[in-house]
């Protein structure tokens, strides 16, 4: 019987299946495994009634996804955003398996996350919506079957509540459930660079491998959470000028480059973080596109499908590093390829936030605890490892990066689904 490929109207579900059938098929993977790794293995939607501070009662409602378990638990972000929806989920989870593959550490992927406009909750309608979210999805989570970590609009704090809630449930403390937790409460001292560090030494390297030094060249970041900050803290840090930066406010641009530990300095003071008269700072002025700005490296680190063909044809950078998950859409590939813009694809780049989470789940599951500066050493040794083999394979077999990485991440998670059999 012929294989019969998996369709989605969600464009990143559809991104993410085009882009492992093309891989499954280049590399002869038997049809029954490419089937398998097609579909998620658990798929579970929850409603998550939130008692509001007018008294009212309001549903939202909640997704958790576990793509593959063939290399280990599930493991990957949720997310509290107005868009969420299970194809999104789902797609993410697809793309988190990946990612840990790649990255060489025992996860498969998961994905969550609540349809919400967060920003607009106060802080104890968070606590609610987190904790009963949490024990909405008690039953799919544990240390060694899914484990959940900050995504968009969720942090150490709402990470913290569902530890809490889990573990009064459970009747004992339960912390490597969750990553991304606050270090005074099982979490982990350089977990919260994590992400933004890889992609910037992702960007560092390929600069290398190309021969060109990182130092002067013009870096526009798309994206000032959690990710894209950091990414730009170390880019700076290194030499580069990040000529623009943007959050919900809008997009920052300086042709002299923008001060970064301004900007910090700015969200710090904000109370919902955000880079609101970063526009008044002398020589910054809002532009509005900041992925068609002047620029020598874009790197896209908010949501994903920013880059499609309405816009690929007219973006000015010559490399993209991508931060966020699925920034680019098939089609945006496709004329990012034709037009020779290089790309690192995102489960490389940005694998540096699921790396760092291995690492506080390691220590969780020992009671032992690394300095900021063993986790850092760490962390760039695998990341720029993990650079090294994605670039030689990609040059060895002249194929894009994103191929190249695709291939060697599939053949890991194919070759352990059949070692360890199908269970019937």
């Amino acid at each position: 019987m012929a294989l019969v490929k998996r369709k989605s109207d969600n464009v990143l579900l559809r991104t993410a299946l085009e882009n492992f059938y093309g891989a499954a098929e280049e590399m002869g993977l038997d049809e029954g495994i490419t089937d398998i790794l097609a579909h998620s293995e658990r798929k579970t939607c929850v409603s998550v009634p939130v008692e509001m501070d007018d008294g009212s009662i309001q549903v939202f409602e909640g997704f958790r996804v576990a793509h593959n378990s063939a290399v280990g638990p599930a493991k990957g972000g949720v997310r509290f955003h107005q868009d969420v929806c299970l194809d999104e989920c789902e797609a993410l989870a697809f793309m988190m398996t990946w990612k840990c593959s790649l990255a060489g550490i025992p996860y498969g992927g998961g994905k969550g996350g609540v349809r919400v406009d967060a920003l607009k909750l106060s802080k104890k309608e968070l606590e609610r919506l987190s904790r009963t979210y949490a024990a909405r999805i008690e039953p799919v989570v544990g240390a060694w079957t899914d484990v959940p970590a900050p995504d968009v609009n969720t942090n150490g704090q709402v990470m913290t509540w569902f530890m809490d809630t889990i573990s009064r449930m459970r009747g004992r403390l339960e912390p490597a459930i969750f990553t991304g937790k606050p270090i005074p409460l099982w979490g982990s001292k350089g977990r919260n660079a994590a992400t933004g560090l890889g992609v910037a030494t992702c960007a560092i390297e390929f600069m290398k491998a190309l021969g060109k030094d990182i130092k002067g060249m013009k870096c526009a970041v798309m994206g000032f959470g959690n990710v894209g900050s950091f990414a730009a803290k170390t880019l700076a840090e290194a030499g580069a000028k990040v000529v623009a930066i943007s959050d919900i406010t809008g997009v920052y641009y300086s042709e002299n480059g923008i001060d970064i530990a301004k900007a910090f300095k700015l969200i710090a003071s904000n109370p919902k973080k955000l880079l609101t008269g970063l526009d008044k700072e002398p020589g910054v002025k809002m532009i509005d596109s900041i992925q068609t700005c002047d620029c020598d490296i874009f790197l896209p680190c908010a949501l994903e499908g920013v880059i499609t063909e309405k816009n690929a044809g007219d973006i000015k950078a010559k490399y993209i590093v991508e931060g966020a998950n699925g920034p680019t859409t098939p089609e945006g590939d496709k004329i990012l390829d034709q037009r020779g813009i290089l790309v690192v694809p995102d489960f490389l780049a940005n694998s540096g936030g699921v790396i760092g989470s291995y690492f506080e789940w390691c220590q969780d599951l020992g009671g032992f605890f690394w300095s900021e500066e063993d986790y850092n050493n760490r962390l760039l040794s695998i990341m720029k490892d993990n650079f090294k083999k994605v670039w030689d394979y990609a040059q060895e077999h002249n194929v894009k990066m994103r191929r190249a990485a695709f291939l060697a991440a599939i053949k890991r998670v194919a070759d352990a689904t059949e070692m360890r059999g199908v269970y019937l």
